[in-house]
């Protein structure tokens, strides 16, 4: 119920509502059916004892009348009753739905009220905080400027070993930065060193194939010009051969 919307809450109570209708709906229908089924139980007595009169004397007729009076008035004040305590129980119910209901609305106004109250609460503590944000920022700041300009100086103000002390930390951290660079370059320098071979190697050996490869070619070649011109010339000799041959015989 807490965190229903106002629609949802008016959907529920009306949807309880349809409910309640329905069920007062079908307790009458079964009252109705009761009741029809006690009127046919009393028309078949009558039926019955209408039956019986036509038989008996005027005393018995009296008597059996009288009876069926009382029959009668013990089944309607047996109805009644019935009656009664349905629509006391039906009281009961109307008045403990209504408190419930009651109970219910005082505990979401409760639970608004709360989130209410903790929605502020949690304003007021959001804006202290960015107060005090505000105040403690440059006070850390200074602190932490004071605390930096104390280490720094503090050797040096404490007494010559001391400041000895400082200035040979300083020096021997010096000449290790100096070392991690040389270090640093040599692994550089032995690096591009390498690189450099690597890529002299490999221009090298593509030269030397390149330079096989037009060797290769140029000989293929050569090979194959020197056959067209053997070639060439024998078939220049036998057609030479040949024309003298018919000379020689035309002659």
């Amino acid at each position: 119920m807490a965190t229903q919307t106002p629609t949802q809450r008016k959907a529920s109570a009306q949807k309880a509502a349809a409910t309640r209708r329905r069920n007062a709906a079908k307790r009458q229908e079964s009252t109705a059916k009761r009741q029809e089924t006690a009127t046919k139980r009393q028309e078949t007595t009558a039926k019955r004892q209408s039956t019986a009169v036509a038989s008996q004397t005027p005393t018995q007729r009296k008597a059996s009348g009288q009876k069926a009076a009382a029959t009668r008035r013990r089944n309607d004040a047996r109805r009644q009753e019935s009656t009664a305590k349905r629509q006391e129980t039906a009281a009961r119910t109307a008045a403990k739905r209504s408190q419930e209901a009651a109970a219910a609305a005082a505990r979401t106004r409760a639970q608004a009220a709360e989130t209410r109250i903790r929605a502020e609460l949690n304003t007021l503590q959001a804006v202290q905080a960015q107060a005090e944000r505000a105040v403690l920022i440059p006070v850390g700041a200074a602190l932490v400027v004071r605390d930096s300009v104390v280490e720094v100086v503090g050797p040096y103000t404490e007494g010559r070993e001391s400041a000895e002390r400082e200035l040979n930390k300083l020096g021997k951290r010096v000449s290790t930065d100096l070392r991690k660079l040389e270090r640093r370059g040599t692994t550089a320098r032995n690096r591009t060193v390498r690189e450099v071979k690597r890529t002299r190697t490999k221009v090298e050996r593509e030269l030397r194939q390149r330079r096989g490869q037009a060797v290769r070619t140029v000989k293929r070649n050569r090979r194959e010009a020197e056959r067209q011109v053997k070639a060439t010339g024998r078939e220049v000799q036998g057609q030479a051969e040949g024309i003298v041959n018919r000379v020689a015989s035309i002659a």
